[in-house]
């Protein structure tokens, strides 16, 4: 028979479609609203009790929990209500303290047995889910102040190559100060400066009988170090998203010193938080000589409480931004260690320090900006509220202090780590780009879980009126077989969710419009089909005949047709970003699932009912 297909064939297509069933089926499971607590650092553990701590904080403020959890990830309270995770998160955040991560989240309710099998829903874009919006400022100030240390030390090692003594003097502003006794060293230091450093204004002043030799950055250099800063923290936070693995963030450069951050979908945000949050950055200093002046050295503690006080050089060798890659690893006695490789420059910077100085000693300085949290009064909207305000506070520690005991390059390693959770996390941030100055959180909110929820039902209102009216047009044209496409366009709905989820595609306003433009694409396939149909029947074709031509020779015009299309929609995700990309993916995938289901589908279904049986004519 001209209209039948081998069984194989049938039993794939079923298949295919029960896959497609399977994996589209998360998407009806929506998400629970959820915070998610942990701790600031790796070696705090989320217990049972911080839970119950914060439990009974939402319960004192009339938030209904939904259930309680604590995982590996740290501890999860899932909420009644969307409306009530920003005051949720408030008041969690009170009660447990600044040394935890409290964050918003969405945790998922997908049954086990589909979980089992991979089955997840969508991601959806910030414009439809919603998501958690951060907003960091970067310290342009401390960004100066540590690139004008480095000058600082490479001056220092330059006029001690030409034996010029000097006096070490604090850093004035963006200056540096040099006192000297000898007019004669101070003539031929400021020759020496002006030939080897050209990014400095330099000036002698005279004071308390003394010359000073000030170096300042000229306008220029300052511009050109603000402008790095930003350039490579943003380059840091994308960097450090993309290790998060989030789906379709945001990151992007707002003003001259801020950075936003967007991500949507069900991600850990806690991490998210927790990493973006981090501005740890490495200074490495070499230790004081002990009849070093007080003012060339600074004192520091080991993050070890156990070690006494260091007093180290006030000149640093490199900063962490130098770093290009960063592994934790295990050195011979099984502690944990970072191997640490710099950049050319930072490469040349470390062997000039150490090759001058084997046999000191040379510390390596962990810089973290910690978060702490005071709560005022203040008078909103005149009612008299008690409002948090958090502020952050550098700490700085020794992390390893180690003998040089050669000539050092662009690869070494860092010891004296807590553990392996630390090293790590050492290792991630270092290798996601050192921070060229520190951040802190100017904003966090959630972005638009109302309108999400609006758009939400806005798009599926468009896609259902869509199938409707693409439904009933077709039928009315194409009676009975335009029902079949009707089933067949079900089917190709179905299988397009499907692959979104399998693929981890994001799913956005614009992706809607993408999936409602698929269903008249799918019926346009349906709609060449059976225009030949009517052509082959009209022409005194029998009704197999008529149907087995019209199939056969409306593909060519269908691959051809959607290829293009398909061209077009590689083009707009290789070249676009954001929701271009978003509506790209739909579309593509759309196209495929269309082909199929007009061609495979569609056909399976006519051959079912039309294959084995004599008719004289068909309501086509």
């Amino acid at each position: 028979m001209l209209n039948r297909f081998p069984l194989w064939k049938y039993l794939l297509i079923a298949s295919i479609l029960l896959v497609g069933f399977i994996y589209s089926a998360p998407n009806l499971y929506p998400d629970d609203p959820a915070i998610q607590i942990r701790g600031q650092s790796v070696a705090l553990t989320i217990t049972d009790s911080d839970m119950q701590r914060a439990e009974s904080a939402l319960k004192a403020a009339g938030i209904a929990v939904k259930a309680v959890g604590v995982t590996k990830q740290g501890g999860m309270l899932r909420l009644m209500d969307k409306a009530d995770q920003l005051p949720a998160r408030d008041l969690i955040a009170r009660a447990l303290g600044d040394e935890y991560v409290v964050a918003l989240n969405l945790a998922p309710t997908t049954p086990d047995w589909l979980r089992s099998l991979g089955a997840s829903p969508m991601k959806l874009g910030l414009d439809l889910s919603g998501g958690v919006h951060f907003l960091l400022e970067v310290d342009m100030d401390k960004a100066v102040s540590a690139r004008v240390k480095v000058y600082e030390g490479e001056v220092k090692s330059q006029l001690r190559k030409e034996r010029l003594r000097y006096r070490s003097m604090p850093q004035q502003g963006d200056s540096i100060q040099l006192g000297f006794a000898d007019p004669d060293q101070l003539g031929k230091a400021r020759d020496l400066i002006l030939k080897t450093f050209t990014d400095f204004a330099v000036t002698v002043v005279e004071r308390d009988g003394k010359s000073i030799l000030t170096l300042a950055l000229t306008p220029a250099k300052l511009t050109e170090i603000r402008e790095y800063s930003i350039k490579q923290n943003l380059t840091t936070v994308r960097n450090r998203v993309n290790e998060l693995g989030v789906s379709e963030p945001l990151v992007q450069r707002q003003g001259a010193n801020r950075i936003v951050v967007e991500l949507p979908g069900v991600q850990d945000t806690a991490a998210a938080k927790g990493i973006l949050g981090k501005t740890a950055n490495l200074e490495f200093r070499l230790e004081a000589d002990r009849d070093a002046a007080k003012a060339a050295t600074e004192s520091f503690e080991f993050r070890d409480a156990r070690r006494p006080p260091v007093d180290l050089e006030r000149g640093l060798i490199i900063t962490g931004d130098k770093v290009t890659d960063a592994q934790a690893s295990f050195d011979e006695n099984g502690r944990p260690q970072v191997n640490i490789r710099l950049d050319g420059h930072g490469g040349d910077l470390m062997n000039r320090a150490t090759r001058n100085n084997v046999g000191r000693s040379m510390a390596v300085i962990f810089i973290e900006q910690k978060p702490v949290t005071r709560y005022v009064k203040q008078t909103v909207n005149g009612v008299e509220k008690e409002v948090a305000v958090t502020v952050f506070k550098e700490e700085k520690a020794i992390i390893s202090l180690a003998t040089i005991q050669s000539a050092l390059g662009n690869s070494f390693r860092i010891t004296g780590l807590d553990g392996p959770g630390e090293s790590s996390e050492l290792a991630l941030l270092l290798r996601a780009g050192g921070l060229a100055a520190p951040m802190h959180f100017a904003e966090e909110r959630t972005i638009g879980p109302s309108l999400g929820a609006e758009n939400i039902e806005l798009g599926i209102k468009a896609s259902l009126w869509g199938f409707f009216f693409v439904s009933l047009f077709i039928m009315l044209i194409y009676k009975f077989f335009g029902g079949l496409a009707t089933v067949a366009l079900g089917f190709n709905m179905v299988l397009l969710l499907a692959l979104m989820s399998m693929f981890g595609a994001t799913l956005t306003l614009p992706g809607i419009a993408g999936i409602v433009l698929t269903m008249g694409m799918a019926v346009d396939a349906n709609v060449l089909i059976f225009s030949r149909i009517r052509e082959e029947i009209s022409n005194g074709m029998s009704v197999q005949r008529a149907i087995h031509e019209g199939f056969d020779r409306a593909i060519s015009a269908i691959i051809d047709g959607n290829l293009t299309t398909l061209l077009v929609g590689g083009i707009l995700f290789a070249m676009g970003t954001g929701p271009i990309k978003g509506f790209a993916v739909t579309l593509s995938l759309g196209i495929i699932t269309s082909m199929f289901t007009a061609v495979f589908v569609t056909r399976a279904m006519v051959n079912l009912i039309f294959g084995s049986r004599h008719f004289k004519k068909l309501w086509i």
